[in-house]
């Protein structure tokens, strides 16, 4: 879905450069454009934001706890 219609930006943009390795709105403003115009989209894209580094740190945690002890 579209997030951003000034910038031409989705949702899917944005999981990418997180899993790229961005962790800031500010990140993603200068790569994506994201709030750049009207800023009607910076709370949904932080929202996003805020989810995927969540997720991706639940994921690294997870995979922590199922390797065995050395």
């Amino acid at each position: 879905m579209y997030v951003c219609l000034c910038k031409g930006v989705t949702d899917k943009a944005i999981k990418q450069k997180v899993a790229e390795g961005l962790c800031t709105m500010r990140e993603l403003k200068l790569c994506l454009g994201v709030g750049s115009q009207c800023g009607k989209c910076s709370c949904q894209a932080a929202q996003i934001l805020h989810n995927e580094l969540v997720a991706e740190h639940n994921h690294a945690a997870a995979e922590d706890l199922a390797t065995p002890a050395a």
